[in-house]
């Protein structure tokens, strides 16, 4: 058997497709111009040698337009029962099953083949209800969550950010703020590298340790994190937070705090302090710099770079742990958080990757940014 050069590159394509004809039919015609046997072939394929002889007898004959299946054809009257079928079948599917005694809140195939049989008289496999549905466009997809923000000024305040970092001077920071936990001290479970015939089991019902608060300050443009533990999470924690700031970028002219609608992050006493903190006279007393607000939009923690930090130093130390004391993973805490600042410091780059209006890969606010995962809370 000899083939051309042209159809060989079709037959080794066909060889790489999922296709279970056209692969079988690669193998064939590749095997046999090698001069392997049609016997052979059938045995290494456990196939019959008369299918192998009639595409051999095909191919030989019309070439590859020999190979490729006749479209079998079908009278008027089964096609108006196709068509009839598959306007029924898109009836059902936008009926609730409820309607139709199914007690399920989404269809499925065997239900749509239950309730087709039930509401038609006619029976219909469920192999065809596939096949039927999937020609209208329809098919079975899992829904996507989305976080959304039902802030009315989303738009304005995410305007203002982008704003802000897209002109950010050299001696200016921008700092995204938020608390990680409270963490409760016990055995965690995670991804962990094991034999395939172990598991990595953990206990359900456990007796915790203690719990801890981390209060930490990402910095965009520098990517170093400034962070302390707290009791709780309240106002208080964070006027420590940014009297901690102002005090380590004493050097620079002013400093943006971002941080999500958090009561703590809105109440009147911190914007008292705030008041107090940029006034002239404090400020020419302790030459500390300008502190403005940059919030977030209500309910859009997504967009929080600092979520990605905390997310990356749970993975790291806070799954599959099982520290002994609170003070054991304060101690980890604090040397992820020194070698994150070191390797930053050695190797600058800023944080939140695309959320930089200037950036010259994407100048755009990166909206769809999903920085936090909430399964390592």
């Amino acid at each position: 058997m000899t083939i051309s050069e042209d159809d060989r590159i079709v037959f080794l394509k066909w060889k790489r497709s999922n296709n279970r004809t056209k692969w079988t039919q690669a193998l064939v015609f590749l095997e046999s111009s090698k001069g392997v046997s049609a016997n052979a072939v059938a045995r290494k394929l456990n196939i019959s040698k008369k299918r192998i002889q009639k595409w051999l007898r095909l191919y030989e004959q019309s070439g590859l337009l020999g190979l490729e299946r006749k479209a079998r054809k079908i009278n008027e009257t089964d096609r108006n029962n196709i068509q009839e079928k598959k306007a029924n079948l898109i009836k059902l599917i936008h009926e609730p099953p409820k309607l139709h005694g199914v007690n399920r809140a989404a269809w499925s195939l065997k239900t749509l083949v239950r309730a087709y049989f039930l509401t038609y008289g006619v029976a219909i496999g469920a192999s065809t209800v596939s096949e039927y549905i999937r020609k209208e466009g329809y098919a079975f997809k899992k829904a996507k969550r989305v976080l959304t923000s039902p802030d009315p000024l989303y738009k304005e305040k995410l305007e203002k950010i982008t704003s802000i970092l897209a002109n950010l001077a050299s001696n200016e920071k921008f700092f995204s703020v938020d608390e990680f936990g409270p963490c409760a001290i016990k055995r965690k479970g995670g991804r962990a590298l094991v034999k395939r015939n172990e598991r990595n089991i953990y206990p359900q019902w456990q007796r915790s340790k203690g719990k801890l608060i981390c209060t930490a300050a990402l910095e965009l443009a520098t990517n170093q994190i400034t962070h302390f533990f707290s009791e709780k999470k309240n106002t208080d924690e964070m006027i420590k937070l940014m009297e901690v700031l102002i005090e380590q970028y004493k050097s620079q002219k002013r400093i943006f705090i971002s941080w999500d609608a958090a009561s703590w992050h809105v109440s009147k006493n911190l914007d008292e302090k705030i008041r107090e903190i940029n006034h002239k006279q404090y400020r020419k007393q302790h030459g500390t710099p300008l502190v403005e607000l940059a919030p977030l939009p209500a309910s859009a923690q997504f967009l929080n770079v600092i979520e990605s930090v905390f997310s990356g130093m749970a993975k790291a130390i806070i799954h599959n742990s099982n520290y002994s004391s609170v003070a054991e993973c304060q101690m980890a805490i604090n040397r992820y958080f020194v070698e994150r600042n070191a390797y930053f410091q050695e190797n600058p780059k800023k944080a939140g990757n695309k959320i930089w209006g200037k950036e010259l890969a994407l100048p755009v606010f990166h909206e769809a940014g999903i920085f936090k995962d909430s399964r390592w809370r």
